[in-house]
């Protein structure tokens, strides 16, 4: 069923990472939010991807929503200023309340956070609890070692077919336009 995108949470790393491509990327799916009227749900922080992400959501006129953890206001990382940051518990919660809030997941690159958080949205997908559609931004071939590690899953008879999954491996960041435009990834039933 198409539909709207309303919201999307982003998934990425606190880091930059070595690769600038992986910068350009976030701050275009940033660009790209705002420009479309689509909120921006993250993670709340201040730095690297996650930063970027929503600094140029913010710069673009967008709504963003942050959600962190008290442990990881008070230790790891700073808030992002001029935005309101919900702060929770726990990562679980975290997770949930950034699932609840949002109408499909862009996962631009990052570390064991961010794949975890992806595999959390596939798990909830594949037991019927999710069909929002997921983005996996593939930008300079990041995630090409996950479909890897995917495919051998499935061919170990441990993972359905990918095609099980609402899930979207897209290569260059224009490309997310369209698909959260056109709607035609949202389903109405798992």
């Amino acid at each position: 069923m198409a539909g709207k995108i309303k919201s999307v949470a982003v998934y990425c790393g606190h880091q930059l990472g070595n690769n600038p491509e992986f910068a350009r990327a976030a701050r275009r799916v940033g660009e790209i939010l705002a420009r479309n009227k689509i909120t921006l749900v993250f993670g709340g922080g201040d730095v690297g991807l996650m930063g970027t992400v929503a600094d140029a959501a913010i710069e673009n006129g967008g709504e963003v929503i942050g959600i962190s953890t008290t442990h990881v206001v008070s230790v790891q990382e700073p808030v992002h200023t001029g935005i309101n940051v919900k702060v929770v518990e726990g990562l679980s919660e975290r997770k949930e309340e950034m699932f609840d809030l949002s109408d499909a997941f862009v996962i631009l690159p990052g570390g064991i956070g961010t794949l975890d958080e992806m595999t959390d949205i596939m798990t909830k997908q594949q037991v019927g609890e999710s069909c929002k559609p997921i983005y996996m931004m593939n930008i300079a071939k990041y995630w090409e070692i996950f479909g890897q590690v995917m495919t051998h899953m499935q061919d170990e008879g441990f993972m359905p077919n990918a095609d099980a999954y609402n899930l979207h491996v897209i290569n260059d960041v224009d490309d997310l336009t369209e698909r959260l435009l056109n709607g035609n990834d949202l389903v109405t039933s798992c």
